[in-house]
């Protein structure tokens, strides 16, 4: 399982496009994910104060685009999805709530 953090209004921008992207796909070439492990770093250092936010946990096996898992500026692994995400491979939806990190 791999973790996306968005904003909830753009979860349903892709439930009504039928796909969900974000500004990195075109502008890097990929979106950004996170294993559970990293999602509150990935919180700490992008999304602190931000409302509003859901946590996409999607299932790899079920991407129709590639998922790479490529070493980051801190010496991490991340999975990187090099396209949009099909929605059949989001699985669950969370609310992102700060005491659960």
């Amino acid at each position: 399982m791999i973790y996306h953090i968005t904003q909830q209004s753009a979860w349903q921008q892709a439930l009504d496009k039928g796909e969900y992207t974000c500004e990195s796909l075109y502008t890097e070439g990929f979106i950004h994910n996170s294993t559970q492990e990293q999602v509150k770093g990935v919180y700490g250092r992008y999304y602190q104060g931000q409302k509003d936010l859901v946590v996409l946990c999607i299932e790899e096996s079920r991407l129709k685009t590639q998922a790479i898992f490529e070493k980051a500026t801190n010496g991490e692994l991340y999975p990187h999805i090099y396209g949009a995400i099909n929605l059949d491979a989001v699985v669950e939806v969370k609310e992102l709530k700060i005491k659960d990190l």
